[in-house]
């Protein structure tokens, strides 16, 4: 399958692509907004051709993930806090991020890794250098702080197995490399594995694939591009929409790779700016990892 546009849709800030089940999640980020789409061309979610809105919350979205044995909860990146989306309606706050301010800071990014465990990133609004923050939430809700001094970050996104977290920091066009301790989430091992130049654009949104290649969107380039492990590039896809978000492996074989984008400062925006699209790869990747439902 070529690049196609895979709704009519034009999101202000599409983030956060994960397949679940049968379908593709995502949202529009500073709109509060969970959104949905099939997994059959294009975006048949809904007869108009649009995406399904699966919820819609009163402060920014920045990433679910589906709870592990509840269907139909989702723990949620919102606000300045993870909270608990509820089957039929409700909302459960979960915690607080430490240091975060209302008004000032925001989520970004967040994603479950292989064990379970929630990670969540923060920014300010004025994307002030140094003030971002990577956190993780173990099976009690409590977050820590596990990597300080970021910019805007990104990801992060784990190998399948767990030991291994790439992190972009976005402002700053890195992308590191980290080891993982399955057991109980403890980085070590940072390492550069990207460092992007002018004109190539600034990593946002990734994910590793089955062969374990390291898919970045391109966020400014129109472009994603697939890393090897050792971080050289061997494929590229352009795309006509200048601020690619997020890329999510999907659709019934795992091979379809679904990417989001932008209209966030755009002056004139054109006309697939802000488009969900979706292109056919050869390695699949894996689907969205479960959250574990933190206790009360």
């Amino acid at each position: 399958m070529d690049l196609t546009p895979w709704s009519a849709d034009r999101l202000e800030l599409g983030e956060g692509g994960r397949w679940t089940g049968d379908r593709l999640i995502l949202v529009d980020l500073l709109a509060g907004r969970l959104l949905s789409a099939a997994a059959t061309a294009p975006a048949s979610a809904e007869p108009s051709g649009r995406l399904a809105e699966v919820r819609r919350l009163d402060v920014p979205l920045g990433a679910v993930a589906p709870v592990a044995g509840r269907p139909g909860e989702w723990l949620a990146a919102a606000g300045i806090g993870v909270e608990l989306l509820l089957p039929d309606g409700g909302r459960r706050a979960i915690a607080t991020l430490p240091g975060a301010r209302t008004g000032v800071d925001r989520v970004n990014d967040a994603v479950a890794d292989p064990h379970g465990r929630f990670w969540v990133g923060t920014m300010t609004y004025a994307a002030v250098p140094g003030a971002g923050v990577l956190f993780r939430l173990g099976p009690d809700g409590t977050p820590v702080p596990v990597v300080t001094g970021l910019t805007i970050p990104n990801g992060p996104a784990f190998d399948a197995a767990g030991t291994t977290m790439y992190l972009a920091d976005t402002t700053l066009g890195h992308v590191d490399r980290f080891a993982v301790d399955p057991g109980t989430g403890a980085l070590s091992g940072r390492e550069p594995f990207l460092r992007l130049g002018d004109g190539e654009g600034k990593p946002d949104g990734m994910t590793v694939d089955a062969a374990g290649h390291l898919w970045v969107a391109l966020h400014g380039g129109s472009a994603v591009r697939r890393y090897r492990p050792d971080g050289a590039p061997d494929r590229e896809i352009r795309l006509p929409a200048a601020q690619p978000t997020s890329v999510c492996l999907g659709g019934p074989d795992l091979r379809r790779l679904f990417i989001t984008s932008a209209t966030q400062g755009l002056r004139e925006p054109a006309p697939l700016d802000g488009a969900l699209f979706a292109v056919d790869v050869p390695d699949p990747g894996r689907p969205g990892a479960e959250a574990t439902r933190p206790t009360p």
